[in-house]
């Protein structure tokens, strides 16, 4: 194995009026190639948060999905910028390198919620309330978590983002 990590993430969807930002653990490979966030297509990522804020994200191209998720306030990132790592698992990753995550409050003045997608991802929670944000561990919207259904998974994020004002009725 490399003696540095071989795969970089992406940079940070965010915005000075972003509220909620959520946080994932690292890109996985389908995500890599597309150079997009969840583009694995049995990420329930998008159909959560599609139905949470009203909006028809599989139907969108990747762009448009970010133009329409950073104009409701939520944002996207990793808590880790590089890393190396055989496939798409967290347990596989290796090597990580943090991301400075006192970026969030530096350039999203508003920001609300932190939410962390995931057990690995969830490993940071202690530094994201340090930046005296509120922060919660949401279940994985990725496919290797199946212990809970889609809509059981919709109910806890639809949950956070209530608390965060969201959607704007």
């Amino acid at each position: 194995m490399s003696q540095t990590p071989d795969l970089a993430a992406f940079p940070p969807l965010l915005r000075a009026d972003t509220r909620v930002i959520v946080l994932g653990s690292f890109p996985g490979v389908a995500s890599l190639k597309a150079q997009a966030y969840y583009a694995h297509p049995r990420n329930q990522f998008w159909p959560i948060v599609g139905q949470i804020l009203d909006e028809p994200f599989a139907e969108l191209d990747y762009p448009n999905r970010v133009e329409r998720l950073l104009a409701h306030g939520v944002g996207l990132w990793d808590v880790y910028g590089a890393c190396s790592r055989e496939g798409s698992l967290d347990s596989a990753i290796r090597q990580p390198v943090p991301n400075d995550l006192g970026r969030l409050v530096r350039e999203a003045p508003g920001l609300r919620l932190i939410i962390h997608n995931g057990a690995e991802s969830g490993r940071r929670i202690h530094e994201t309330r340090a930046l005296g944000v509120e922060a919660v561990r949401l279940p994985s919207t990725s496919p290797a978590n199946a212990r809970l259904s889609l809509s059981e998974k919709l109910e806890h994020w639809r949950a956070a983002f209530a608390r965060a004002g969201l959607p704007d009725v």
